[in-house]
Order: structure tokens, then sequence, then C-alpha cells
């Protein structure tokens, strides 16, 4: 089928390959190079300020690149009074500038509050009328509540004085009023509960784990290339504090649209990926920066997907990383996604750990956390690589050495035993009796047909050689001579037979 290559679907597919893959060509069968693979044209390191694929669309994603949640929730029945049920933890995730307004309110309004509790309670006692002010209670002998209780600007600062225990010792409450006696108590019992509260409330939000995760990295880019004959995603994590995570533990999730067999559609359905560094599990001695690293397997969701689909697929991978600050003992997750756009196939991260010998220490080079470079990879998936190789991997190595090995020795014997070899190899039951390693079936053919043409081919049980083939420079050996002297004998006798 033609396909218009100014067509728009043409030009938007030309526009998510990146410029290398174009310069890509066509290498023959029969080559040195395999087919089905990239080999660049310009073999180049790519710096970290070099934008991979920036002419490729925006994805939605779930997760940010730094870690906060793209999840916007709406219609949720009785919103407010269930968020001002737990205040605390609503303040501590509220910003700064409201947190603090509710820091300056509460004191505030816990100071008028009592202070008109104090100017009522010094209304109601006759200590505001104008012969029993502080200036005329001498002479009139008035015992008030509260002394040098003028008007209402006196009884704001006995609050305040009461609240904070200040104690400046010009205004004290009298055993004349027993209320008044109660109301000290109790506004001493609200402040000390308010200042706890709002004082916990800063704590937490200036020792938040959160953070903590600012000094986690998570490299821009995921990589796909060979490692160890497989096909893997990669990407870097690192930390730059000298104070350790404890416990590092790295997980990774694939959010993408799936179909059941009732036919029902999953569009965010999440799946586990498998994550190892190093040869060891998810978690982390995490002293300097790792790659983690997902195996493309038949356990893999990335088991059928190759370089082209990556380009057409819509998917997000989430990775969390959590573990246990060693300075305060509290538990952080980092968080960062890729898309379908920050994947680059045919890539592998460069080296950024060596040893300092004039520091004495291992020198980690933060400049190379992002920097990568390109290498021969596949473009086809990991389900079609295993079907080219087998399942053995041994074979994307060896190719038919061990099965050469092991026929070589049976072709050296004699044609019956050849024959009897290829029938068995032709049998069904050859694995039975001819002890051949499990390698790709179009090999044994192949050996097959070569010892069937091998004996079928006519030998003759005497090999006739042309003249002159013997005649050499060495001596004739004595068995030769011998012969000779008895044929010119037979030659003398014959001779005298006829005369």
């Amino acid at each position: 089928m033609h396909v218009d290559p100014e067509s728009p679907a043409c030009r938007e597919e030309a526009q998510l390959l990146p410029d290398d893959w174009s310069k890509a060509k066509i290498v023959a069968a029969n080559g040195n190079l395999s087919p089905g693979v990239y080999y660049p044209t310009v073999t180049s390191k790519r710096s970290r300020s070099h934008r991979h694929g920036v002419t490729r669309r925006t994805r939605r994603r779930a997760i940010l690149k730094n870690g906060d949640c793209n999840i916007l929730k709406s219609k949720i029945s009785q919103r407010r009074l269930r968020f001002l049920q737990d205040m605390f933890t609503t303040l501590v995730d509220a910003q700064w500038r409201w947190t603090l307004l509710v820091f300056t309110l509460s004191f505030i309004l816990s100071w008028l509050g009592f202070a008109l509790i104090w100017w009522l309670i010094a209304f109601t006692h006759g200590d505001l009328e104008e012969n029993h002010l502080p200036p005329m209670q001498d002479s009139s002998g008035w015992n008030p509540c509260v002394l040098n209780i003028h008007d209402f600007t006196s009884c704001f600062l006995f609050s305040i004085e009461t609240q904070h225990t200040i104690g400046y010792g010009a205004r004290t409450t009298t055993e004349e009023c027993p209320e008044a006696i109660f109301i000290m108590c109790l506004q001493s019992i609200v402040g000390v509960m308010i200042q706890a509260f709002m004082v916990g409330i800063v704590f937490a939000k200036m020792t938040r784990p959160k953070h903590r995760t600012q000094t986690l990295l998570f490299s821009k880019y995921a990589v796909v290339c060979q490692r160890d004959s497989e096909l893997c995603l990669m990407f870097r994590v690192g930390d730059l504090r000298k104070s350790h995570i404890i416990g590092a533990c790295v997980r990774a999730q694939l959010i993408r649209s799936r179909t059941t067999k009732e036919g029902e559609l999953l569009s965010h359905y999440q799946t586990e990926l498998q994550l190892n560094a190093d040869g060891c599990d998810s978690n982390l001695f995490f002293i300097w920066p790792i790659t983690m690293v997902h195996r493309i397997n038949a356990e893999s969701p990335f088991y059928g997907i190759s370089a082209a689909d990556v380009l057409q697929e819509r998917f997000e991978i989430v990775v969390v990383l959590e573990g246990t600050i060693e300075s305060t003992g509290q538990t952080t997750q980092a968080r960062s996604s890729y898309t379908n756009s920050e994947i680059m196939w045919g890539h592998r991260f460069v080296p950024l750990v060596t040893y300092n010998r004039e520091r004495q220490g291992y020198e980690v080079d933060y400049s190379k956390f992002e920097e990568t470079t390109q290498v021969d990879t596949p473009l086809c998936s990991a389900k079609e690589l295993d079907e080219f190789y087998g399942t053995n991997p041994d074979h994307r190595s060896i190719g038919y050495m061990a099965i050469g090995s092991q026929i070589g020795s049976q072709i050296g014997s004699s044609a019956p035993d050849e024959d009897v070899m290829f029938r068995n190899l032709s049998s069904p039951a050859a694995t039975d009796s001819v002890p051949v390693s499990p390698l790709i079936r179009l090999s044994d053919r192949l050996v097959a047909d070569a010892i069937r043409r091998a004996s079928l081919t006519h030998r003759p049980s005497i090999v006739k050689y042309p003249s002159g083939f013997f005649n050499t420079h060495e001596e004739p050996s004595s068995s030769s001579s011998e012969d000779e002297k008895q044929k010119k004998k037979s030659k003398r006798n014959s001779k005298k037979f006829d005369s």
C-alpha cells in the first residue's frame, strides 16, 4: 500500500522520530552488520543540555517530574467539614501564607475574646463606674475584681499578660470575684494549648520529609539497551546529601490502558515492574548514584513492544524511592515518572563514579548524571529477539558452536555410522538417540541436510591415482625395489619360454 510522504500522518511520524533515526542505512543480509539493528552514522555523547525529542508531543502524566501528583479532585460531598475535622493535617499541607495567617489570627482572636470577658466581668461588678475607677478607689474604698482596669484597652492588655504570663505587675486579680479567678485559670490553659498546637504545626512544616526529596535525583530520561544479551529498561537515581537514606527501596509501576477478556476497558491499569541494581533486588545500599534495571523478558509488560511501538504507545512509568532519613529518622518518598517520549532507545548511561587518588576517595561527577552514549541495539521487541535467537541465552553469543562440537565427533566415523546418525537426527526420537543440546530447529535441519548429502555421495572402494602422482625426488623404498626386481625376472622368464 502506497503512503503519501506529504500526508499529515507521515509528517507527524517524521516529527516524532529523532534526526539520527532517519540517518540509519539499510544493511544487506550478507554484510558484516546484522539487519534490523540501529547503527548511528555519527557516534556522539549526549550532553545534559541536549533535549531529546524536542519535537515530540507532550503526553499527559499522573506524576510530574518534580514528584507532585497531577490529580485534581472535584465534587466531594462535605469537603470543608472533612478537612476541618483534621485541622492539624490541613494546616501542615497548606501553604505557608495560610499557616502564618492562622497562626496570627489564633493569638489575636484569643486575646480579644478573653479581653471581652474581662471587660464584662468588670462591667457587671461595677468597676467601670466613675466613682469606682482606680484614681477614686482609695477614697471610696472600692475593691475591684482586677486592679488598674480603666476601659477595654486595659482589659486587652491584661488578657495578653495573663495568656503569656508576662507578669508586669501593674494589673492583678483579687479575691473579690471568683469568676475572675476561674477565667484567669481558663485563659492560661487555652493559651498553652494554642501555643503548643501552632508550634507543632510550624515545626512539622519545617521538618517535613518532603523537603529531603529535593536532594534526591532521578534521571530525566530512561534508556533501553542490551545488557547480558537481554533488552533492559534503565534509569538512574542519586542522592546529593552526605547523610544517606537508610533502607532505600525503589519501585516502578507502569500505567496504561488495558482491556480485559470480558471487554472492560481499564484506562489506568497499574502493573508492577521488577527492578534490580547490580545483581541485587530493589533494596539499595545507596552510597552513590545507581542505575536501576528492568529486564524485558517474558514476564515484562514491554516484552512485545519494539522501538517503533514506543513512539505510538501511550503509557507512563512511575518510579518511587522510599527510605528513612539518617539524620531525622523520618520516612521520605521521592517520585518521578517517564512517558514514552522520555525513553531513549539505543542509549546507555555514562559511568560517573571514579576513584580520586589525590583526595583518596570515590568521586561522583554529577555533571554526567544525565549523560548517555549511543550503542548498537536491536529495534525489534524482546519477544521477536527471543524467537530469533531461541530460548537459550547462549545462542546470542556462541551460535552453532555447541552443535558443531557434538556432531563433529560423529562425522569422523564410518559411512554406515553416518547413515545411522542421520536417521537418528531425522527421526522423531532424535533427541533420545543423539545427545544434542536444544538449539534452533533451523540449524538442526541444515546440519541434517549436510549429513544426508555427505552420506549419499558415491565413494569408490579403490582409489585410482593419476600417473606420476607419486613421482617425487624421494629415494624409493626397499619394498618398491624388490617389486621391480621380481617384474624383471618374470619378463626374462617369459622371453625364455617364448624362445
